[in-house]
């Protein structure tokens, strides 16, 4: 694949790192001093260069590129490089950074494929161990309709101690990540759960609620 980065801070760094292992990355970083140094440092092409500049952007290769990844820690940032990416240079995934929460939604409805919030912990979750490819790839099925949920495993939860396999989610549901203890798992059929695992998940919207009965128990109505 040929992936843009914008953005070399800790997030755009260790996806130019990992990322060039097995693919054509280009990094574009607005810092000069910064761009600099991590050009030493990475095995792959580093601009100096405002991402936001469509100039720039066709010197990193933008008419080429199969995902751009704005990354850098300023928002309004993120969604321009990612609507220039995708309105003039008609780029197949755009993926930002969303680093307020509360922009989540008008990234979405603004047509950025994957928006990423850190305060949910999915964007170190998919630095550390999901498989960056499979997860755009998986972004590409029915976007707008799928849910991504994080759930902290209370004691009562009635998948603690149980194995994957022996769990049934809900049509089209997959966990993708659990965290325990800062460490980060992909689950396996023989994976056990724990209490107080953090757990990233996805689903479908309308079954949001038969997953969370699935993971932390059926809501108890008071007669």
């Amino acid at each position: 694949m040929n992936i843009i980065i914008v953005g070399a801070g800790n997030v755009g760094y260790y996806l130019a790192e990992k990322l060039s292992e097995k693919n054509y990355v280009v990094l574009i970083e607005k810092e000069s001093k910064l761009s600099e140094k991590i050009a030493s440092q990475l095995n792959c092409l580093v601009i100096s260069g405002d991402g936001c500049d469509p100039e720039v952007l066709k010197k990193a290769g933008i008419k080429k590129a199969d995902v751009i990844a704005a990354v850098t820690g300023n928002d309004e940032d993120n969604l321009i490089i990612c609507q220039i990416a995708k309105e003039i240079f008609n780029v197949k995934r755009t993926v930002a950074r969303v680093n307020n929460p509360k922009n989540m939604k008008t990234f979405d409805e603004l047509g950025v494929d994957l928006p990423i919030s850190g305060t949910a912990l999915l964007a170190q979750a998919i630095e550390e161990t999901v498989n960056w490819e499979d997860f755009i790839t998986l972004f590409t099925f029915k976007r707008g309709k799928l849910s991504i949920l994080r759930i902290d495993l209370p004691k009562d939860s009635p998948i603690v101690n149980k194995k994957l396999n022996e769990i049934q989610l809900p049509e089209d549901s997959a966990i993708v990540v659990v965290i325990r203890e800062n460490e980060f798992t992909i689950p396996k059929e023989g994976f056990i759960f724990k209490e107080n695992d953090e757990i990233i998940a996805i689903t479908k919207v309308e079954n949001e609620a038969i997953l969370f009965n699935t993971l932390l128990g059926e809501a108890v109505e008071e007669k």
